[in-house]
């Protein structure tokens, strides 16, 4: 019998990164192993994600802006369901490329119509009302950072990341993960930043290919040892796992570096990830700073990595966010939505 095919629109370029791309492929990956066959379109930039962490082939449409919704509605049609994960799309534009069919929206801001059959927000404070009158009434909605949707890999090194957190004495190891496109070049300035206060400890840089920032980084590898680059990284659970302190954008990846239990330095490089970093840093899962300021960096750097206690009690806090099993927990409502002959008798975590 096969299975439903499923098209993912979701938005990736310099301005916007590739996060919902990835946490895109991450909940594709647990719709497979459901059964469903999985594509993706949306700008231009999807095509290149795609060929670098799946294949060339996931991507069945790239659009420019202007086309991008008259495209997916085109596309849309040879698909059983479709997933949106793209903030300037609505509900009207939702309809249109859905066209009756079953839809899955991921989103983070509330603040604007979907048409959502199913809905996902992994924002820690996010509440039911703050959808009222955002979606139909019958929008299944899930909801907190046990949604997020992460690779499993990130699940199945939670048990040795949390024994390794608790024989850690000191900080010797920093990962600095600011997105794949690096906006605006922040990852080398973090790490320019960084130096000065940074000792003798291990440095490992995360970047995409086509980063800004990878020029000058280069350049700093070649004569400090202290710094390893990691190019399109496949490998990020394991990087998370052995780090001890990171300094990580505040968006998708905050719940990657929760599940593994990995104090953090949150840099805010966008309005919309304000929220969702604030809250974080309320539970005291980690320490979320202003992108623009380097004092306020080199400053919480220093104070983290030299107190054991409150590095302690930061690791504590993130490992009480999520577990890691948002993707599956989530692939497998929708397929009872869109088929429930799929969904009979599986087990869900709850």
């Amino acid at each position: 019998m096969a299975g439903e095919r499923i098209l993912f629109v979701v938005n990736a370029g310099p301005s916007v990164g590739g996060g919902h791309f990835m946490r895109g492929l991450n909940l594709a990956r647990a719709l497979e192993a459901a059964g469903a066959a999985c594509a993706f379109a949306g700008p231009p930039a999807v095509a290149g994600l795609a060929a670098t962490f799946a294949s060339p082939d996931l991507c069945v449409g790239t659009f420019a802006d202007c086309d991008l919704v008259a495209g997916a509605a085109d596309l849309a049609a040879g698909y059983d369901a479709v997933v949106f994960d793209h903030y300037q799309l609505d509900a009207g534009d939702h309809r249109r490329i859905a066209a009756g069919r079953p839809t899955l929206v991921v989103d983070d801001l509330a603040d604007r119509p979907l048409a959502a059959d199913l809905l996902v927000d992994a924002g820690v404070t996010r509440r039911a009302q703050d959808y009222a009158g955002l979606v139909p009434a019958h929008a299944q909605l899930l909801l907190g950072p046990n949604h997020a949707a992460l690779s499993p890999a990130f699940a199945a090194l939670r048990d040795e990341a949390l024994a390794r957190r608790a024989g850690t004495r000191r900080v010797e190891r920093v990962l600095v993960s600011l997105g794949l496109t690096d906006v605006g070049g922040i990852t080398a300035r973090t790490v320019e930043t960084l130096l000065p206060v940074l000792g003798e400890r291990a440095l490992d840089v995360v970047v995409g290919g086509l980063a800004t920032s990878l020029p000058g980084l280069r350049e700093i590898a070649a004569f400090d040892p202290r710094l390893a680059l990691h190019i399109d990284s496949r490998d990020m659970p394991r990087l998370i796992a052995e780090a001890d302190l990171a300094i990580g954008a505040s968006g998708s990846s905050s719940w990657e570096r929760c599940v593994l239990a990995l104090p953090t330095l949150s840099l805010v490089l966008a309005d919309n990830q304000r929220e969702a970093a604030q809250a974080l840093s309320d539970l005291g899962a980690h320490r979320s700073l202003d992108a623009r300021s380097d004092g306020d960096l080199q400053n919480a750097f220093a104070a983290l990595a030299e107190d054991p206690d409150a590095w302690r009690a930061m690791s504590a806090a993130a490992a009480g966010v999520c577990d890691g099993l948002g993707a599956r927990r989530t692939a497998d409502r929708f397929i009872a939505l869109i088929s429930p002959r799929f969904g009979n008798n599986r087990a869900t975590p709850l």
